[in-house]
């Protein structure tokens, strides 16, 4: 039984594959399920966010029914193998610790990481497929974060997608106090650079999201103004920024409607910040003149200072990740070698109350006592030596000379008994 990890993320693919295998929250509960029933996995757990699928497991085979299973799910991705990273136990540990510490994801040391870590957590144990070991590797790399958070300044001014998306079109598009940005979506990226563009000073701000009630609770909260997704094609050219980040799994906005808006706008240019996975933007859009399109992808050019300036934080949190590995493999470790000690004391415990039990109500009824105590004493003495005798009498038919050499480390030959007496 192997501790494995299977994915694929913003290093290893691209932002067109990623999004045939992102699975939305709704999707989890059955995804998980049909994981749980392959019969070579024994726990499960499923990451998903913008930036990484990833499988974490408990299984019996090397991953291959792992990596064939996310290869057609929740789409056909066919050629995903050739992508795909694979991580097992020590390696496994440590790949958990450094995704839920941030030094995993695209913007180095990102606070959301840890909190969609725990989604994942949540989403295995409320579905079941959580048991106690990948609950404790969990728990463990909870904790890791939080220290790595607290000892190093990897957590100091953290940086998210949304604000690099924000500082983005600060710097390389328009004044936020002269420009009307419309956000589509109203989840925790959104939430985030509604947050940024509010401390920006923005000169107005559109909320659109297909539960209206949820963008008027997001737009009150930033001084902004809520719109069902519905009227989207109607305001879209008001908009000078447009930052989607929605769970849809197909385009929201096309080529057509962006190319609408323009005409209205009098080709006056638009920034699209399209930062979900998968698209919210149709990839076509980009052809448009006066069109600037950037995805989640060509955010890594944009957040390269922010991970210079935080190699140093990284290198101390890297450290506190190894040393954390090396606990959780040493305890783990433990707890496999303690295992068999465990289930023979728990055997000749409930063989010695057994006996006793019977022998305590045979006393009761009137018995000798000391037939009773010969009694007590042939019983368990037959049910502790039951099973290992089995077991070497069938280890000397079969030529087992290695269970004969623990046997005689085990039972060494008492005092005044030779090795021959029988």
């Amino acid at each position: 039984m192997s501790l494995l990890v299977l994915g694929i993320n913003h290093q290893t693919a691209p932002v067109s594959l990623r999004e045939r295998v992102a699975f939305g929250a709704e999707a989890l509960p059955r995804a998980l399920a049909s994981l749980r029933a392959l019969p070579q996995v024994r726990e499960v757990a499923l990451l998903s966010t913008c930036n990484r699928t990833e499988l974490y497991a408990l299984s019996e085979d090397e991953g291959q029914a792992l990596a064939d299973w996310l290869a057609t799910h929740p789409a056909d991705a066919g050629d995903l193998h050739a992508y795909l990273y694979k991580h097992e136990d020590a390696d496994a540990v440590r790949h958990l610790f450094r995704v839920a510490t941030g030094l995993d994801s695209l913007v180095l040391g990102e606070p959301q990481i840890l909190g969609q870590v725990k989604e994942a957590w949540a989403a295995a144990r409320n579905a079941g497929t959580l048991g106690t070991q990948l609950d404790r590797l969990f728990q463990h790399a909870f904790a890791t974060a939080k220290r790595a958070r607290t000892d190093t300044r990897i957590g100091v001014n953290p940086v998210s997608v949304a604000s690099t998306a924000v500082r983005l079109a600060q710097e390389s598009f328009a004044r936020l106090d002269d420009s009307t940005v419309l956000l589509i979506g109203a989840g925790e990226t959104i939430e985030l650079a509604a947050r940024h563009l509010s401390e920006g000073k923005v000169k107005r701000l559109l909320v659109a999201n297909r539960t209206l009630a949820h963008a008027q609770e997001l737009a009150s909260r930033h001084g902004g103004v809520a719109l069902p997704l519905a009227e989207l094609d109607r305001h879209l050219s008001e908009a000078d920024i447009v930052l989607s980040a929605t769970a849809s799994r197909e385009p929201i906005l096309h080529k057509p409607q962006v190319a609408a808006a323009l005409a209205q706008r009098k080709h006056r240019p638009m920034l699209l910040l399209d930062l979900a996975v998968p698209r919210d933007i149709a990839a076509d859009v980009a052809e448009l003149k006066d069109v600037f399109l950037y995805t989640v992808d060509d955010l890594e050019r944009a957040i390269e200072d922010n991970r210079r300036s935080r190699r140093e934080a990284a290198e101390e949190a890297e450290a506190i990740v190894e040393l954390q590995t090396a606990r959780f493999v040493e305890t783990s470790l433990a707890a496999t070698r303690h295992a068999p000690l465990k289930r023979l004391r728990a055997h000749g415990e409930r063989a010695r109350d057994e006996a006793l039990a019977k022998a305590r109500q045979q006393l009761a009824s009137g018995r000798d006592p000391q037939e009773v105590l010969n009694l007590l004493a042939n019983t368990l003495t037959n049910r502790l030596l039951h099973a290992p005798t089995a077991a070497l009498r069938e280890a000397a038919l079969s030529g087992d000379a290695e269970l004969a050499r623990a046997t005689e480390k085990l039972f060494p030959p008492l005092s005044g008994e030779s090795e021959t007496d029988e």
